[in-house]
């Protein structure tokens, strides 16, 4: 399974109350879309590194990283390359 697809699967189980019914594109912003709140935040961060073996840093959690499904993808291979290095 591809990073975008563990992300929206972990989207739709964890934050929408009726995932068929709702279609969210890739570039939608969570918090916009009201998708994910502050709290929500942090509970895809500890999925991104529970799930991708990666550490987030304090200074990295925010919208650039973490408000879409493109970015939070983009900031997951970054980190990963980073690792793997």
């Amino acid at each position: 399974m591809s990073v975008k697809q563990q992300i929206r699967e972990f989207i739709a189980e964890n934050f929408l109350f009726n995932p068929d019914g709702f279609d969210l594109s890739d570039d939608a912003s969570f918090l916009d879309e009201g998708v994910v709140d502050s709290t929500g935040t942090l509970e895809l961060v500890m999925f991104v590194e529970e799930t991708f073996g990666i550490t987030v840093g304090d200074h990295e959690i925010e919208p650039e990283n973490f408000d879409s499904v493109n970015k939070l993808a983009a900031y997951v291979a970054g980190k990963s390359d980073l690792v793997a290095s």
